[in-house]
């Protein structure tokens, strides 16, 4: 885009030049200029370092290093000419090499360049000055490390790179430098390319969304595993104890299902974060599951005097399932492992005495489901109903 200067007899066109046809050098000239003003390509920094090259086993150098209001580490990189070659690469290395640094580290790293510029600054007073903190905070110091990148021009490798990383949770900024001249005077036109200022906030919104989509995902396979292996540990302490649910698998749902011989009707382990329940389910056509609860619960007293405590009793009448419940809130797969075998046995003892109290009323309860199923009731497969288990 042409850059013009207002006269006072005319619109005059600059005319745009390199900085090599003008004489600026990228370390002595530019580098140089832009440390003293470099909220002109990167706001809210401020530069610890120039020249970096504290690590070994490398001779390369950031032009560069500063640290933003957040806290992050912030890695610039200068090339005067319009072809960066594959500056975004480099930055990427450099951002790997500093991500480890400590308050402690930048703050020693800042003296140093305070002492070469001539400066008598207690670094520490003022990087703490800058982030507005009381005291250091290594918890929240160098979280991330952003690149920004600064050059006369960005080929359109470079430009469809740099999109791709964004895209994948880096934080790369383009800012191009275009030099216009006008007699003696050199001009400089400073534009953030990417991503365009415009479209920044969408942009971090859409990025903050793909972020917590993918933390999402990781924690639901956390708990997946964790839920798996809790039931591995389940299924083999009841072995020894009951035959109950010696068909069943380990499985990475909250729940576990065995039948009682009658179609959609079955026991139950349910396991959540921090609590746990043992069920019987009626899980078939939704009037037969409330024919079949209201016969067992005319029984209730004789079945909770063989259980040995209250039992939960859950018609839930606008739904199609009911079901017998027992809660404790004793933990969940979330709990420290060391904790599992207490609550397994909670529920492995709990279980062993709920089918005790429901035995006897197992062949009378199918009786009723004959009954329903000659009235030309359906009653669902188990398969098809288990994915309700423990919605509520």
């Amino acid at each position: 885009m042409p850059v013009y200067e207002i006269r006072r007899e005319m619109i005059f066109l600059l005319r745009q030049t390199s900085f090599e046809e003008a004489g600026i050098k990228e370390r002595d000239d530019l580098q140089r200029l832009l440390k003293d003003r470099i909220e002109t390509v990167s706001p809210d920094t401020l530069i610890i370092s120039e020249g970096f090259h504290q690590w070994e086993d490398s001779r390369r150098e950031i032009d560069l290093l500063g640290v933003d209001k957040d806290a992050n580490l912030v890695v610039i990189e200068l090339k005067r000419t319009k072809d960066p070659g594959h500056a975004e690469l480099q930055a990427i290395r450099y951002a790997a090499m500093v991500s480890a640094m400590t308050f402690e580290k930048a703050v020693e790293v800042y003296q140093d360049y305070l002492r070469a510029c001539q400066k008598e600054i207690n670094a520490s007073e003022s990087l703490l000055e800058f982030l507005e903190w009381n005291e250091p905070d290594e918890e929240r110091f160098a979280q991330n490390v952003r690149i920004v990148l600064v050059a006369a021009e960005f080929t359109r490798e470079l430009t469809t790179s740099v999109m791709w990383l964004n895209q994948r949770d880096l934080d790369i900024r383009c800012v191009r430098l275009r030099p216009y001249k006008d007699e003696e005077r050199i001009y400089v036109d400073i534009q953030q390319v990417i991503p365009l200022p415009e479209a920044e906030d969408y942009i971090i919104r859409i990025r903050e969304k793909a972020v917590k989509e993918r933390q999402d995902r990781a924690e639901e396979e956390g708990r997946r595993v964790l839920r798996r292996k809790f039931w591995e540990g389940l299924l083999e302490r009841m072995s020894s104890r009951s035959k109950l649910f010696s068909n069943v698998s380990a499985s990475s749902d909250s729940w576990i299902a065995t039948g009682c011989g009658i179609s959609s009707v079955h026991y139950t382990f349910s396991i959540r974060k921090s609590s746990s329940s043992v069920q019987f389910c009626f899980e078939g056509e939704k009037t037969s599951n409330k024919v079949r609860f209201d016969w067992l619960h005319e029984r209730r007293e004789k079945v909770e005097k063989t259980f040995g405590g209250p039992i939960q009793w859950k018609r839930c009448d606008d739904l199609k399932k009911s079901y017998l419940t027992i809660d404790e809130s004793i933990g969940g797969y979330r709990n420290d492992r060391e904790d599992w075998p207490k609550i397994q046995d909670w529920m492995i003892d709990t279980m062993i005495r709920l089918e005790k109290s429901i035995r006897p009323y197992i062949t009378e309860l199918r009786k009723i489901v004959a009954e329903e199923d000659v009235n030309g009731t359906e009653v669902e497969n188990l398969d098809e109903s288990e994915d309700q288990i423990n919605k509520e």
